[in-house]
């Protein structure tokens, strides 16, 4: 399956770009892992960082930011079989969990249980 991992990324950093890292290792924490079980696991923000870069992102929320950082992840999920969502609060996450639901895809709450569903 090709999973979109969600959780935190930009929630409770204050926009901390430090802060902001350590939300995405965090996503990415269970990449591969998820990989190594047949899966390929999918971020948002590995697609729409560059995306924001090239559209001359400043700093989160701006512009360019706003353009790019949502609209990714909902378009990705049109391409998804899955959700995996992390724990911690995230308006973002929420939201892709809220589109997954809508569009009948699977919504894991933690690693396990992708693992346990082969």
């Amino acid at each position: 399956m090709l999973i979109l991992i969600a959780g935190p990324y930009r929630s409770g950093t204050n926009d901390d770009p430090l802060l902001m890292e350590r939300n995405l290792r965090y996503l990415e924490s269970v990449s591969l892992p998820l990989f190594r079980a047949g899966h390929i696991p999918m971020i948002g923000e590995w697609v729409a960082m560059p995306l924001m870069r090239e559209a001359g992102s400043k700093k989160p929320g701006d512009a360019a930011y706003n353009e790019i950082a949502y609209p990714v992840a909902e378009r990705l999920l049109t391409k998804c079989d899955a959700v995996l969502r992390l724990p911690g609060a995230s308006t973002g996450a929420d939201q892709d969990v809220r589109i997954a639901k809508e569009r009948g895809l699977k919504v894991f709450y933690s690693l396990e249980e992708v693992l346990a569903s082969r």
